[in-house]
């Protein structure tokens, strides 16, 4: 059964690489910048946050549960790390990270506790901590912006500098991904989100932990939230109350379309990063061939149906032929 859901996975990656490559052809085709150096530079660069925060959400999935609170979390992290820096200039930049994760792992951990421990239903706790991250945002914060003239350079260099060439926010994506990659794919408590996902009571009688670890994935999450936040203050060199409202849903969709399973026990981080290079080319290629905003969410919507289903319809042709296969 391993072997053939293993199977059905690389047969929907596959499927959804095709799909990319003839996405990209035919943007390519509209618009021949699409896939120059810098194009694509500037593509994977602002794709960093959603590939980071992406990664918790897999982990989250994985477990059964959904956190509705990414996006106020990256408000409030980002929102205290920057008006931190804006009251002590000469603040390392590291310090600033480090306090932002920190924001973001308590709000983490307090969900954690609720849905794991009290039971609470993921929808749930998160909806209403989305709610309580956005309004603390609001009241610490006064309803005021924080300015670029307000944040050191050093602090904008978190998200703007680059390292031989290639930008920060791609490098911090990039070893997020292949950390989080090893963790859940060879250490014990990464394989054990699969089990408690899959099957919650047979977890339980099998001595897995599954509390702590439901615990451990919204922290994570929370963690992840708050690092994303202070990047992408860094970013866009503004913090405000309303940042990345509703972001969220598009963490979740490309976890999604990379074929993580939104009732837990099934995805692999190789087609997450597909999942998220696919939205961060709809979000770069659509502006350049000129599509008018107000058609570019619609037409998100359509491509994004499109690959589930292409999806949908790999796996069951993959478990088609895995069932003939075991007939012969």
């Amino acid at each position: 059964m391993r072997r053939a859901l293993s199977l059905s996975e690389s047969f929907r990656e596959l499927g959804l690489l095709a799909f990319i490559v003839l996405l990209c052809a035919g943007f390519q085709l509209r618009n021949h910048s699409f896939l120059t150096l810098s194009n694509l530079r500037d593509l994977l660069t602002n794709t960093a946050i959603l590939g980071i925060l992406s990664v918790g959400m897999m982990m989250v999935l994985l477990t059964g549960g959904i956190d509705l609170s990414i996006g106020a979390n990256i408000a409030l992290s980002g929102m205290v790390s920057a008006m931190t820096v804006a009251a002590v200039p000469g603040l390392p930049p590291i310090v600033a990270i480090l306090e932002g994760m920190a924001v973001g792992c308590a709000a983490g951990a307090l969900i954690g506790l609720l849905v794991a421990r009290f039971n609470v239903l993921p929808i749930i706790a998160t909806l209403g901590f989305m709610n309580v991250l956005r309004g603390v945002t609001y009241v610490i914060s006064k309803g005021a912006w924080v300015s670029a003239y307000q944040m050191s350079e050093g602090f904008k260099l978190i998200a703007t500098g680059s390292l031989l060439g290639v930008n920060n926010l791609i490098l911090i994506a990039v070893a997020i991904f292949l950390a989080f990659g090893y963790f859940i794919n060879h250490v014990r408590t990464g394989r054990q989100m699969y089990a408690v996902g899959s099957n919650p009571e047979a977890a339980d009688i099998s001595g897995i932990p599954r509390r702590r670890i439901v615990w451990l994935v919204y922290t994570l999450m929370g963690t992840l939230a708050g690092l994303a936040g202070v990047l992408w203050v860094a970013k866009f060199a503004s913090a405000q109350s309303d940042t990345a409202l509703g972001y969220e849903l598009n963490v979740i969709a490309a976890a999604v379309l990379g074929g993580v399973s939104v009732s837990g026990g099934s995805g692999k981080v190789s087609g997450l990063v597909l999942g998220t290079i696919l939205f961060g080319i709809l979000n770069n290629a659509l502006p350049l061939i000129k599509v008018s905003p107000f058609w570019q969410q619609a037409i998100q919507g359509v491509v994004i149906l499109a690959a589930i289903l292409i999806n949908v319809l790999v796996k069951r042709n993959s478990q088609r032929y895995t069932l003939r296969r075991r007939a012969i």
